[in-house]
């Protein structure tokens, strides 16, 4: 999950792979005072955007590397279109730091917009508003492109 999330935005497999380890790290030293398992899994999570976000700012990363060319999981349960994918993938990556990493813990870690918000020390309505306005800036994006018509695009 550390790595996934690091990987996806930064862009970066070394770099993603260095945060992971720091990540990791700074989890064995602060292991002591964080009790449950859901309570690690919220600090990782945590940890893991704010300290990739601060990687991107720090380094400027403008894309390097396509989001095409990182392996999804491969449970699907209907026919994908592999030009949709790849399409999405590289608009995805486009989005500024903080939108994508919305976008990611949103439909790659399945995470509600209320737990994205305490992940990211941010008003609900913020993660909402911004999630909304980055699916349709996609959207658009995508219609423009005459991929798909606005009903195949579900938010």
């Amino acid at each position: 999950m550390v790595f996934s999330i690091a990987l996806r935005l930064l862009r970066d497999r070394a770099i993603a792979e260095e945060l992971a380890q720091d990540v990791f790290l700074q989890l064995h030293e602060k292991l002591p005072g964080l009790g449950s398992a859901e309570h690690i899994r919220f600090w990782l999570r945590r940890v893991t955007v704010h300290r990739a976000i601060d990687e991107a700012r720090r380094r400027k990363l403008r894309p390097k590397t396509s989001l095409e060319e990182i392996r999804e999981p491969s449970a699907t349960d209907r026919e994908r279109d592999p030009f949709m994918d790849r399409m999405l993938r590289s608009l995805v990556g486009a989005l500024p730091e903080r939108a994508r990493a919305i976008v990611i813990m949103r439909y790659q870690e399945d995470l509600e917009p209320a737990e994205i918000a305490r992940l990211l020390d941010m008003p609900a309505s913020s993660v909402k508003s911004l999630l909304h306005r980055s699916l349709r800036l996609l959207r658009g994006k995508v219609e423009r492109a005459g991929f798909a018509p606005r009903s195949e695009i579900s938010a």
